[in-house]
């Protein structure tokens, strides 16, 4: 894939998709797990590149993040990158935006929606 960092050599570096190419059903169908919206949640309220996976408060073990991890950047709502031992994230809100105006907005407004 373009543009994409080279991996530290302990693990594959991840595959991101292109938020162009993800239609509006998958992207709510990955939000609609609540262990995946509140990481896009605290994400939205983070620096780009400042959250490493473990560093997320959620009830579920390292496996199971690790999928749900997975599955955003699937629906090309997260982007990651290896910093050493660590895999830091970044919301790609702009990306997301540009192909589904204000839906990222709604979702991650407070449980109100």
């Amino acid at each position: 894939m373009p543009n994409q960092p080279a991996s530290s050599g302990h693990r594959a570096a991840p595959a991101h998709t292109d938020p162009a190419e993800v239609s509006v059903l998958s992207a709510l169908s990955a939000l609609a797990d609540p262990v995946r919206l509140q990481l896009v949640r605290d994400l939205a309220g983070s620096e780009d590149w400042t959250r490493s996976c473990g560093s997320f408060d959620v009830p579920v073990g390292k496996a199971a993040l690790s999928h749900h991890f997975s599955v955003l950047r699937g629906a090309g709502l997260v982007e990651q990158r290896d910093m050493g031992p660590k895999r830091l994230n970044r919301l790609r809100r702009a990306e997301f935006e540009a192909r589904f105006p204000g839906l990222l907005d709604l979702l991650v407004r407070a449980d109100d929606v």
